[in-house]
């Protein structure tokens, strides 16, 4: 995992180092430097232009000329001030104007040659990605002991192009907010015994109404396809149909609640919400399943507002509660869209809500309670369809049913999820397709 920090937080961990702040800037410096040279395959003939700005950024992009300098490589370096609209030409321009100290709009002068920026693209905000500005876009930004949220977070990701994290020494051991990489997910992915059986990793979905039966179908098939041993499918007031080797039970159209609890504990995990309309008795019901049942529970679609209406049930919950939205229903679990702050939102509805809460969108942000948090950014705008979310929520709740700690298991149903919508076409995908690439697309990052 890759360790994510603020801008504030950066500046708070630069400030309690205790090597002293000319020391840091020349290895920044000396990194910036050494990635330029590698990135010019030499340095004979080479010419840089070195834009700097008057903080540390800048004083990071002096080190590096002099670095360059030294090399023979012929090096031109100008303030933001005096920095022309268009730049000499030349063989690369490092970008060290601003970084994440920017405050206020940054119009970039313009060049035809590649870019590197310092620390992150001057005119994007470190904290929020979003632009300020007409920043330069960048080949490849050498960012320093950590990412920042803005290197991740659209539209800012856009102008980073290759992330090189330079570690400079600095004590980062109290940071919770993590990048999730691929190595972490075949660590985190669950191994069968040889004396498995499919009650070990039984799933209990609970969705689909009339005109949303596909919802629930999609989370069947997906817990199927990532582990789950035995998958119960049941809508409320009918019988439903589903995969073929899924199970159907029939639940009564109201109090279904009182049905479950006979049989709710040979389950190792459950899903409520896949297409579950919000009647007034489903929310009922919804309420009275999560605060009295005792396994691990995804809960996405209705079944977020349903608990958004009385989030004291969370309180005393003990089994993980994973909650899934997108920013619409962020707003029905905690009454408020999110921000571009988004990490920042997702770590406080975490708290709010006492449980593990995915906020999908450009990127995927995870909380826990404690303030944990994992991001995974390994999707794109394929997953931008509907149905997707249903799929991944089998996804999750298959991995839960296995025996996953839920932070892991939500995080890691994220990037399968996006890894399977990888192996597809740009164009034309639709939620269905990613299904039978799950089992692919764990068997790669399994294999590295």
């Amino acid at each position: 995992m890759i360790p994510i920090v603020t801008p504030s937080e950066m500046k708070a961990i630069d400030e309690s180092s205790d090597e002293p702040i000319d020391v840091l800037i020349q290895r920044a410096g000396s990194a910036v430097a050494w990635t330029a040279r590698k990135f010019l395959n030499g340095s004979y003939g080479k010419r840089v232009v070195v834009v700097n700005g008057k903080g540390n950024n800048g004083n990071d992009g002096r080190v590096a000329a002099s670095y360059l300098r030294k090399w023979g490589i012929k090096t031109l370096e100008y303030s933001v001030d005096e920095a022309p609209k268009q730049l000499p030409i030349c063989d690369l321009v490092i970008d060290a104007a601003y970084g994440t100290g920017i405050r206020g709009k940054y119009i970039a002068p313009a060049t035809e040659a590649p870019v590197i920026a310092v620390d992150i693209p001057s005119g994007v905000d470190g904290l929020t990605g979003e632009v300020l500005g007409s920043p330069m876009r960048s080949q490849q930004t050498v960012t320093f002991q950590a990412l920042k949220p803005g290197h991740l977070v659209p539209p800012g990701s856009n102008f980073v192009g290759d992330l090189q994290v330079i570690d400079l020494g600095l004590d980062i051991s109290h940071i919770k907010t993590f990048q999730v990489q691929s190595s972490d997910i075949s660590r985190w992915l669950p191994s069968r015994s040889i004396s498995a059986h499919k009650w070990e990793s039984a799933c209990w979905i609970i969705g689909g109404s009339l005109g949303m039966e596909g919802a629930l179908s999609l989370a069947a098939e997906a817990a199927q396809r990532a582990g789950s041993g035995y998958v119960r499918i049941s809508t409320p007031g009918t019988l439903p149909a589903g995969p073929i080797e899924s199970v159907s039970y029939y639940l009564p159209e109201d109090g279904w609640e009182d049905d479950l609890e006979t049989d709710i504990d040979r389950f190792s995990s459950g899903i409520i919400g896949p297409g579950l309309a919000v009647s007034s008795s489903n929310i009922k019901s919804i309420q009275k399943t999560v605060s009295s049942s005792d396994i691990p529970l995804v809960v996405d679609g209705g079944a977020i507002a349903a608990l958004g209406e009385n989030l004291d049930l969370l309180r005393s919950r003990k089994p993980d509660t994973i909650f899934t939205p997108h920013d619409r229903e962020f707003e029905d679990l905690v009454g408020y869209r999110p921000s571009p702050r988004r990490i920042e939102d997702v770590q406080k509805a975490a708290k709010l809500t006492n449980s593990i809460v995915l906020l999908k969108g450009p990127i995927t942000v995870v909380a826990n309670p404690e303030g944990r948090c994992l991001v995974v950014a390994n999707g794109d705008s394929r997953l931008a369809t509907a149905g997707t979310g249903d799929v991944l929520s089998g996804i999750i709740g298959a991995f839960l049913a296995q025996g996953v700690p839920g932070m892991e298991a939500a995080a890691m149903g994220a990037w399968i999820h996006a890894k399977a919508g990888q192996f597809l076409l740009k164009r034309g995908m639709v939620a269905s397709d990613l299904i039978n690439l799950i089992p692919e697309a764990m068997h790669e990052t399994d294999m590295g």
